[in-house]
């Protein structure tokens, strides 16, 4: 699975708005966002879709999101924003 190109990314510029709001995290180059020194959330292409990998727990792997739909990406921002939440406390 390849890391989504821009042509994806630009369809999922509302979702990357959204992405971009969350408090503590920084986009470092498209489509790619960070926690301090280590990668967060970025996104994959394939024949079945577009994916986000994320991390949903400091010391975890990724974990892989759909985000075809407005309900899956809504999905994506609220498990974001528990994750990015949670390392704050």
């Amino acid at each position: 699975m390849k890391h989504a190109g821009p042509a994806t990314l630009q369809t999922l510029a509302p979702l990357l708005a959204r992405l971009r709001a969350l408090p503590g995290i920084v986009e470092r180059s498209p489509g790619c966002f960070y926690k301090g020194s280590k990668a967060f959330l970025h996104f994959h292409e394939d024949p079945s879709g577009t994916h986000a990998d994320v991390r949903l727990e400091a010391a975890s792997d990724f974990t892989r999101m759909r985000t075809g739909s407005a309900r899956e990406q809504d999905a994506l921002v609220a498990a974001a924003t528990r994750a990015l939440e949670a390392a704050r406390k």
